[in-house]
């Protein structure tokens, strides 16, 4: 979710349900030790449970990044060996270290004990690699390092012959791989992702035997359909959120923003879904996407929005 679950994102997803963990973007543990760390690692406490996603291949440089990390506020640091971009390969981590679980180990028995739970994202398998050979192995091997729980991507990541974006689709699913660790690793907490994009698809998941779902894009480009409704359909903890007052409770958080050097547009763009699929849904997105960036914009555009919505859709009035 790089470039997408920045704190604005979380801000309003937070809104959104009270449950769901989020993540952060993608960080490299070397951004963290050498970089801006407030531009980095800073939240607002309101975005609560949030896990930081790191990545990185050296032991010691990760261990230093989540004592940082931990000093921020953040319980749960995720190693993220399951990227497949050409930047990350390049720099020794992400789904590359599929192929070297025993430093997978060194880097998270690094990381333990610095402040912060340790988690890990992968994949089922590199290249060609035989997943149902390579996975159980990652996993004994890394879990041997003291780590408990895995999120698993159940696709193959190609780092060669396809983009990043081509890793997130054309790889075949293979679902009942990962019901299938959770079998063979009962004491793991085993994550599935991949592919899912509604909330009757995660029930399924969890009913399979898994203990969580992650969902990405869905819950980003469809946040009332996912998010709204998560609390009550999953934690059962309802009723679903109002998505007119949860984007209406995002304006104080704007305007302070705003006050802090924010444009409004960075906030907005993660809004731009927030009636997908809904009626109006174009009039909201037309509004935002063509006035957010422009001088003088601040948070009243909402309103304004809305205003708009409720002339073209006489249901939001």
């Amino acid at each position: 979710m790089m470039d997408w679950t920045d704190r604005h994102c979380r801000y309003f997803h937070r809104l959104l349900s009270r449950h769901t963990l989020l993540y952060t973007e993608m960080v490299t543990a070397a951004a963290v030790v050498h970089g801006d760390r407030d531009r980095l690692l800073g939240f607002d406490p309101v975005e609560q449970p949030l896990a930081l996603q790191l990545g990185g291949s050296d032991p010691a440089q990760l261990a230093q990044a989540v004592r940082i990390a931990a000093g921020y506020g953040y319980g749960e640091v995720n190693l993220n060996v399951g990227c497949p971009s050409d930047r990350v390969q390049s720099g020794s981590f992400g789904a590359v270290l599929m192929e070297q679980p025993a430093l997978v180990a060194a880097c998270l028995a690094a990381m333990q004990g610095q402040g912060a739970e340790i988690t890990v994202k992968c994949r089922i398998g590199v290249d060609e690699q035989t997943p149902q050979e390579t996975l159980p192995h990652f996993l004994e091997i890394v879990a041997g390092a003291g780590v408990r729980s895995f999120t698993i991507h159940a696709r193959k990541a190609w780092l060669q012959g396809l983009s990043p974006k081509q890793n997130r689709d054309v790889p075949p699913l293979d679902y009942p791989l990962v019901y299938e660790m959770k079998v063979a690793f009962p004491a793991l907490e085993i994550c599935l992702n991949g592919g899912v994009d509604s909330l009757e698809q995660a029930r399924t998941h969890l009913d399979n035997g898994v203990d969580g779902v992650m969902i990405g894009r869905a819950a980003y480009h469809r946040p009332a359909d996912i998010l709204a409704q998560t609390d009550r359909r999953i934690f059962a903890d309802g009723p679903d959120r109002d998505i007119v007052a949860a984007v209406r409770a995002m304006m104080p958080y704007i305007e302070a923003q705003m006050s802090k050097g924010a444009r409004l547009n960075q906030i907005t763009r993660h809004m731009l879904g927030a009636f997908a699929g809904k009626p109006g849904a174009r009039v909201w997105r037309r509004v935002l996407s063509t006035r957010a960036h422009l001088d003088g914009a601040g948070p009243e555009l909402i309103e304004t929005a809305l205003a708009e919505m409720a002339t073209k859709e006489p249901s939001w009035n």
